[in-house]
Formats: structure tokens, sequence, C-alpha cells
């Protein structure tokens, strides 16, 4: 995705998907998926034009883009290392491989890397609980995750 795309362009694209997404039952999920799925990332001015094309408010789409965790208001990294959260997780260490990814790429969970490499971001259970911790990157889930392969892994996206 071009980062340098006009308004006009933006909105245009915006458009398009909303309009072919909004004969759905419960038509805002799939169109934000798939705006961000266009931009990388919800772009704040959509959001009006999101709510203008369903007839909500533009607090009623900012709501549903801040509840859920999976929408992004700014571009990620060029990889995205998710590292999951949940209890199963916590149980087999995933508390100290959070902590190392963090000193390793020098950012906190929501954050990118100043090279633009890598955005970390927390996951509230990958499904993957036998295999605890698990980490996904970039769509592709990891599990049994230690310092040593974190390490690896990280290494491997800088290049």
């Amino acid at each position: 995705m071009n980062m340098r795309i006009s308004a006009g362009e933006l909105t245009e694209r915006s458009l398009q998907i909303i309009r072919d997404l909004k004969h759905l039952e419960g038509p805002m999920l799939p169109i934000l998926h798939a705006i961000q799925a266009e931009f990388g990332y919800v772009p704040e001015e959509v959001k009006p034009v999101i709510a203008s094309e369903l007839n909500l408010s533009r607090a009623e789409v900012h709501g549903v883009v801040t509840f859920y965790h999976e929408f992004r208001d700014h571009p990620a990294g060029r990889h995205v290392l998710k590292l999951c959260r949940a209890e199963a997780c916590q149980s087999m260490g995933s508390d100290r491989i959070a902590d190392h990814a963090r000193q390793l790429l020098g950012i906190d969970f929501h954050q990118t890397t100043l090279d633009g490499a890598v955005t970390l971001e927390p996951v509230y259970c990958l499904g993957l609980c036998a295999c605890a911790p698990a980490a996904m990157l970039d769509g592709e889930v990891l599990g049994r995750v230690d310092e040593h392969c974190l390490s690896e892994i990280v290494a491997g996206l800088s290049r």
C-alpha cells in the first residue's frame, strides 16, 4: 500500500469499499476490516465517510474502531508481531517473552520501531493454548516461543 495517497483518493477508495459491503447485515466490521486491509489502518478521515454512508454518528464508528484491538489508527510496520497475553500463555511465561520483545525492539505494545520494520501488538488468545506461549508474525502463528526463538525472529525482521 502506497502511504502517499491524496485525501480525494483515500475517500474514493473508501467509498468503493463501503458501497461494495454496505448491503451486508451488520456491515461496519467487514467495512472496517476491508479498509484496514486496503490502507494498513483505519484513517481518521474515513470515519465520517463510513458514518455518513451507514447513517451512523461518527461517535458510533469511532467507538467500534477503538473497542476492537485489531483496528489500528496509524500504519503498522512492515512486520506485525503479536504476542499472546491470555492466561494460558501467561502461565507458560509470556510476560517474560513480552519483556524480552520490548527490550529487543526498543518499543512497547502498540508501537512501531523507528525504522518502520516491526509493530508490536498484544493479542488476547491465538487459540494455541496447548503450545503456549504463542505469538503471531504477519499472520503466521508460532507456538512454544521462548527468548531464544524470539531473538531469532526479531533478528530476521530487521534485514
